[in-house]
């Protein structure tokens, strides 16, 4: 299984992970109604991503790629829940509120992913990486804030959400080193399918929406997986809160597409996105700068 254990190849393949993510709010904002069939789209997003993790799998380690799921585990259960949450809870953000706000969540992975990596991992936190949170806090309460529309500060409230998700994946993959990583996706796209299942049945709704509609579900699925799929290579020679951190060209490109007039959606974020965005990218570059130096003192030491 391919595996990068030098940094300077992975960080550039985790960044290149959070630029396929980045069109994910583009793919939605093209969706007809994606509000109206948010368990259709977790069970075609969910299923794809399934399907494709398996496939890879079986080219890259042949017929016997199944027993990767005997070696699962509580760590890769547990982060591929977590994934399917974050996959799940995306969806309810996302169709709630604007991407802006969605993505910006999302900006507090490094530092949901440092307080669980410190809480699980015994990873330090600095006072530094501290000072870092404390100023994403305030940008996330001044976004919070600005959320007085309709639905949208359940919007806000499914973007944290989606975010802990997500950091709750990137940490296991460091917990146990030995679990199948890309087997842990897959039981992330399993989990969503067959949640998203259940609950269509429940509801006593149709399994598949307009094939206009299952094309896009589909499509935000194959994005994802092949981002996860770098994800999980950068994995190994990165820390679990800095592998959070380089994949936030998502949020960056995310919100870069929804606004870009040559795209159509024309989406532009509020003031208080805005200014809360400002505390998050001042902590963010605060954060990755202390962790630069830290990395620079203990090699000259």
């Amino acid at each position: 299984m391919v595996e990068l254990r030098n940094e300077k190849i992975a960080v550039p393949v985790v960044l290149f992970a959070g630029i396929l993510w980045s069109f994910g709010p583009l793919v939605v904002r093209y969706m007809n109604d994606p509000h109206m069939v948010p368990w259709q789209y977790i069970f075609g997003r969910g299923l794809t991503i399934f399907i494709i993790l398996n496939l890879y799998l079986y080219f890259e380690e042949g017929i016997n790629f199944y027993k990767n799921y005997k070696k699962v585990g509580k760590s890769g259960l547990v982060g591929g829940i977590g994934l399917g949450i974050a996959m799940i809870s995306f969806i309810y953000s996302i169709t709630n509120t604007t991407a802006a706000i969605t993505l910006l969540c999302l900006a507090a992975m490094p530092f949901f992913t440092a307080l669980l990596a410190f809480l699980f991992l015994k990873e330090k936190i600095s006072l530094n990486v501290w000072i870092s949170m404390l100023i994403a806090t305030v940008g996330i309460i001044i976004m919070a804030l600005g959320n007085t529309e309709k639905n949208s500060l359940i919007g806000f409230v499914f973007g944290l959400t989606s975010s802990i998700g997500f950091s709750i994946f990137s940490v296991t993959l460091r917990w146990r080193k030995e679990t199948p990583k890309f087997t842990t996706v897959a039981v992330a796209g399993l989990f969503c399918f067959i949640t998203a299942t259940i609950m269509i049945l429940v509801n006593k709704q149709t399994f598949f929406a307009t094939s206009y509609n299952s094309a896009m579900f589909s499509l935000h699925g194959v994005l994802v997986c092949l981002g996860l799929i770098l994800y999980s290579i950068g994995s190994k020679a990165i820390q679990a809160a800095e592998l959070t951190l380089l994949s936030l060209t998502e949020v960056i490109g995310g919100i870069f597409w929804v606004w870009l007039p040559l795209f159509g959606i024309n989406e532009i974020p509020s003031t208080n996105t805005i200014v809360g965005g400002f505390f998050l990218f001042v902590s963010l570059i605060y954060y990755s700068l202390i962790m630069r130096w830290n990395k620079r003192y203990i090699a000259l030491n």
